[in-house]
């Protein structure tokens, strides 16, 4: 179950801790997905992960390229700007995400 909460919901029953999904609800909030981590969704969530953090990684190449040339219109360098502050915030919610997961399983390692 997906939902947009403020705070992470709780459940006890659940063996994980509420996982952070790669996109927001209608209002701009975080959704949260309460369950094992094997089901639908959360194959659903590794994939759109797979697919924002490879597109930072295109746009990380193609910025380095436009930015090489040293031809870019102003109009090309807001363009950018925009998507790469876009992919940004993408990339942060994936780390926040896999960050809480990791606390979960190995404390020490997380902090």
């Amino acid at each position: 179950m997906t939902t947009p909460h403020s705070h992470p919901p709780t459940d006890p029953g659940a063996d994980r801790g509420p996982r952070l999904l790669p996109w927001t609800g209608p209002e701009g909030k975080p959704c949260y997905l309460v369950g094992d981590g094997t089901g639908y969704v959360s194959r659903l969530a590794d994939g759109m992960e797979s697919a924002q953090l490879g597109m930072a990684g295109a746009l990380l190449d193609h910025a380095a390229e436009l930015l090489a040339e040293q031809k870019a219109t102003s109009g090309e360098l807001r363009y950018l700007a925009v998507c790469l502050v876009d992919s940004l915030v993408d990339v942060k919610r994936v780390a926040e995400s896999r960050g809480i997961r990791l606390a979960e399983v190995a404390p020490d390692l997380s902090r």
